[in-house]
């Protein structure tokens, strides 16, 4: 089973949470070797890798998330699962800063950023969003 979209019940839960806080949302990438555009889609022809189209999705959809105020604070490419299912290899996992929840549902509320995401999802095989509340550690 791969998971590309939040399902209705995992949207109420987010929205369930503390919306005026900042959240920072860990993502975790499994590309396509090729992306999957339908047929009748301009990129569909070009010869780009699932990375590549994921990377276009990241520059369309910078247009609203700038806006926003959101930031990735962390990028890296995972290079084996240590503790976890051996069938979950990722290809990229970052982590994105918003200053609220409110950001967040305005992000994906957007006409523009709705028309980013066919990149996203024509270049992903799996992925997974998990929100996270920041908390600062305690040092000796």
């Amino acid at each position: 089973m791969t998971h590309l979209a939040p399902t209705a019940d995992q949207l109420a839960a987010f929205r369930n949470l503390p919306f005026d806080e900042p959240i920072e949302m860990l993502n975790l990438l499994k590309f396509r070797d090729t992306p999957d555009y339908p047929d009748d889609h301009e990129c569909a022809v070009r010869d780009w890798s699932g990375a590549d189209a994921y990377h276009h999705y990241l520059a369309e959809a910078g247009k609203v998330t700038r806006k926003l105020g959101l930031d990735i604070i962390w990028t890296a490419s995972p290079a084996c699962t240590l503790i976890g299912p051996d069938d979950e290899c990722w290809d990229m996992a970052f982590i994105a800063r918003y200053p609220d929840a409110k950001s967040f549902l305005t992000m994906i509320g957007d006409p523009d950023y709705q028309a980013a995401t066919i990149h996203r999802t024509a270049s992903l095989i799996d992925s997974r969003l998990i929100r996270c509340t920041p908390i600062a550690l305690q040092k000796d």
